[in-house]
């Protein structure tokens, strides 16, 4: 076996599975010590959950890598667990930071421009987040059992779930991007966080147009969206660098890439990501 069979054969799946653990255990420790999800996003867990769902509900028509599928259930037990620790954990909204652990609270000035209707999942109360996936799960078993007799409809039906699935996830990006160019500045962002991403990116890229297993265009559409999201991410760094920059008329202005240690910044999806390895 060649280093290359080594790496895809081996290295690969096991970064793969992996991931989620590597990725999220020690943000749910920290809210638990703490006792305060103040700064986090809660649209991390959303994504993340519905991305992984709907990816496990792709499977049986696409029968992509066994590796994406136990990821898939890795990732919506840690994104279970940490939905819970977080929600446990909320401040309130008179607490100092407490708007903070609404997703995207920025919106209502105007920041990223967003509005949710009828407050999704911007709920004070948990049970409605639980309510939102338990709903999803059953509305996605619905389907799965009405369409599977029907082999045309039930193609284009996991076809179009899976694309959704991953398009959900690739653009986690996205607000963080918004959020840097809006206030030019990349201050708290380490240049070795982003390495390590890249080269993630790098990983899975080589896996998966150089996998033995089935690995779907899906995957691999979405993956080099995300990579090319991350490389912007660097280019952002290059252009404004990691400081604050003082417009004319006006004090410093916060940063997309806040740390998670000052619970009066709200971060985006990308910024608790940093976040997570500061």
């Amino acid at each position: 076996m060649g280093i290359t069979g080594f790496i895809t054969g081996f290295i690969a799946p096991i970064f793969i599975i992996i991931s989620p653990i590597t990725s999220y255990a020690d943000q749910t420790l920290a809210i638990h010590r703490t006792r305060s999800s103040a700064g986090f996003s809660l649209d991390i867990p959303l994504i993340m959950l519905v991305a992984s769902i709907l990816r496990v509900f792709y499977y049986p028509g696409a029968k992509f890598d066994t590796s994406l599928l136990i990821q898939a259930f890795i990732m919506i037990a840690i994104q279970l667990l940490l939905l819970k620790v977080a929600l446990d954990n909320r401040p309130g909204p008179s607490h100092k930071g407490g708007e903070a652990s609404i997703p995207f609270a920025a919106s209502r000035e105007g920041e990223l421009g967003v509005s949710r209707p009828f407050k999704f999942w911007q709920w004070r109360s948990p049970k409605p987040y639980w309510k939102f996936l338990l709903w999803l799960f059953i509305i996605l078993t619905a389907f799965e059992l009405v369409l599977t007799p029907s082999p045309w409809f039930y193609d284009i039906y996991s076809n179009m779930i899976g694309y959704i699935g991953l398009g959900v996830e690739a653009t986690l990006p996205i607000p963080q991007i918004i959020s840097n160019a809006r206030t030019r500045s990349c201050k708290g962002f380490r240049l070795s966080v982003l390495a390590s991403w890249l080269a993630g990116d790098i990983m899975k890229m080589f896996w998966f147009f150089n996998a033995r297993t089935e690995i779907p265009w899906a995957f691999k559409m979405c993956g080099i969206f995300q990579m090319c999201c991350d490389a912007f991410l660097g280019l952002q760094y290059l252009m404004y660098g990691s400081e604050n920059t003082v417009i004319k008329g006006h004090g410093p202005r916060p940063n997309g890439f806040a740390s998670f240690r000052p619970p009066s910044r709200i971060l985006t999806p990308m910024a608790e990501k940093e976040a997570r390895l500061e």
